[in-house]
């Protein structure tokens, strides 16, 4: 999280708890990947509070290391994948399934890519202020470019489900992501993921209301077959 190491391990114990009452919410498999993101919210956020403390301390890089890279492989190659692929699972309404496909194929980039990046360049943590900014040598065209493509792979897949509520929780999402990028764009990676995880606790309300609910649009293609 990025304010401090106890604003992340008590945020990541609030998000495993949401994440464990997610699951048991599960009624669907199809909807235990969905369900499982708080959890790995919560995971991440005691990363980056493991984080805060090697930094503040010194002395333990193998360990800063590790938490880094945790932080960072989570936010930029498992994010893209999971949130297209979770809603791909739930989805019934053949068009949108087919939407969603594309967007796991342009999330599967952007993991690849930025797995080279973490393999074949440096990037190192840094506190300023009350946040913790990844500075990196990375190809800037290429992460110009790929800064484009990840709010379609994260934030679009939202809003094309079907699921109950689910363009709301993309609607948060957009705004956590537009506000972050205006106001604290040097930490872009830290910030957004500190506000997405706080949403993220929304997706037990979010399969509270898709329990007994069918998509409209799968109604009407059931009946037509």
């Amino acid at each position: 999280m990025c304010f401090s190491a106890g604003a992340s391990f008590a945020g990541s114990i609030v998000l495993s708890a949401v994440g464990v009452a997610s699951v048991r919410k599960v009624r669907k498999p199809t909807q235990r990947l969905f369900a499982g993101i708080p959890l790995l919210f919560g995971f991440q956020q005691f990363a980056e509070g493991v984080l805060w403390f090697t930094l503040r301390s010194g002395g333990h890089d193998w360990l800063q290391n590790a938490a880094t890279y945790i932080f960072l492989i989570t936010a930029m190659v498992i994010w893209p994948v999971m949130i297209p692929l979770s809603m791909w699972f739930m989805e019934e309404v053949k068009e949108r399934k087919n939407i969603l496909a594309g967007l796991i194929v342009i999330g599967g980039i952007l993991s690849l890519f930025y797995a080279f990046c973490f393999i074949s360049y440096n990037v190192t943590p840094q506190i300023s202020g009350f946040h913790i900014r990844y500075v990196d040598d990375f190809p800037r065209t290429l992460v110009t470019i790929a800064s484009f493509f990840y709010p379609a792979s994260t934030v679009a897949p939202l809003f094309v489900s079907s699921v109950r509520r689910m363009w709301l929780f993309g609607i948060l999402i957009t705004v956590s992501y537009l506000v972050t990028g205006i106001f604290f764009a040097q930490y872009l990676t830290s910030v957004w993921c500190f506000f997405a995880a706080l949403i993220s606790m929304a997706i037990y309300w979010i399969l509270s209301e898709s329990q007994a609910t069918v998509p409209s649009e799968a109604l009407v293609e059931g009946r037509g077959s």
